[in-house]
């Protein structure tokens, strides 16, 4: 599975950006899918994740109401809409594949991790 994240860009605090991951293999439908992030200095966290066909989804309390994680299994697609951004959201942005479909927010349970995508909100 290889995974495409695309999206990222400057934007203003207050403002909107949607992340889009594109994945390339057969069996999309079977994994769990997720985002995180690395802020400048900071270790990787955890942002949302989504279950296979779409529910459950769980996010970090830090986005939570901001930003909502989205998929469509016939497009191989998942996507992290965020709104409302702050400075703090400031971060290259990766989506990660579960192939047991847990929608964990570990990092180590995620098997295949895209290139990641640059988020740079400015106040």
């Amino acid at each position: 599975v290889q995974l495409q994240a695309s999206g990222g860009g400057l934007v203003q605090a207050g403002g909107s950006l949607r992340l889009s991951c594109t994945a390339s293999g057969p069996r999309f439908s079977d994994y769990a899918m997720a985002w995180f992030r690395r802020a400048p200095g900071k270790e990787r966290e955890f942002v949302s994740s989504i279950a296979r066909f779409g529910s459950p989804t769980y996010y970090a309390d830090s986005v939570k109401g901001r930003f909502t994680i989205s998929r469509d299994n016939a497009k191989n697609m998942v996507w992290l809409q965020m709104n409302n951004l702050k400075p703090e959201d400031t971060a290259v942005y990766y989506c990660a594949a579960d192939v047991r479909g847990g929608a964990s927010e570990i990092a180590s349970w995620y098997d295949y991790w895209g290139q990641g995508t640059l988020v740079t909100v400015s106040s």
